[in-house]
C-alpha cells in the first residue's frame, strides 16, 4: 500500500471520528467532546509522523514536527477533558444534598458511639469474659438496637 493511500484513510478515519465527536460534544458536553477529539487525531497523527520511519526522518522533516504537534495537541485535549470530567464528577458528588446527608449521617451515629462509651470499670460497662473487639462489636449492635 502507497503513502497516499496509507495517509487517505488516516485522514478519513480522523474526519469521521472529528465528526462523532461533534456529535458526543453536543449530546455529553464539552468534556467529552474534547476527549473525543483527541482520540480522534491519533491516526493522522500516526500517519504524518511515519511510525516506522520516524526516528530516522525526524530532524529533517517539518511534516514529521507537524505530526509531533498533532499529537502533543491530541495529549493536551485528553488531559484537558480528563481534568474537566472529574472536576464535573466531584461537583455532582459535593452538589447533591442526599448524599451528603446520607454520609453525614452514616458518620454522626459512629461518632456518637464512640463519645458515648462507659469507661470499662463503670457499672453497666462490664464486658463478658471473651474477646474485648467481640465485646466493643457486641456493645456497638446492642446501641443501634441489633440483637
Amino acid at each position: 500500500m502507497s503513502d497516499t493511500a496509507i495517509d487517505l484513510i488516516s485522514l478519513g478515519v480522523t474526519l469521521v471520528g472529528l465528526v462523532i465527536s461533534w456529535g458526543v460534544y453536543r449530546r455529553r458536553g464539552a468534556a467529552s467532546g474534547m476527549r473525543g477529539a483527541a482520540l480522534s487525531l491519533v491516526p493522522l497523527a500516526a500517519a504524518m509522523t511515519g511510525v516506522t520511519e520516524f526516528f530516522v526522518d525526524l530532524a529533517f522533516s517539518p511534516v514529521k514536527w507537524a505530526g509531533v504537534g498533532v499529537a502533543g495537541l491530541a495529549v493536551l485535549l485528553y488531559l484537558t477533558s480528563g481534568a474537566m470530567l472529574s472536576r464535573r464528577a466531584g461537583a455532582e458528588g459535593n452538589g447533591r444534598a442526599g448524599g451528603n446527608a446520607a454520609a453525614r449521617g452514616a458518620d454522626e451515629p459512629k461518632a456518637a458511639g464512640r463519645a458515648g462509651r462507659r469507661p470499662k470499670g463503670e457499672v453497666g460497662g462490664a464486658q463478658p469474659s471473651g474477646d474485648p473487639e467481640m465485646a466493643e462489636i457486641e456493645k456497638i449492635l446492642r446501641d443501634r438496637g441489633i440483637s
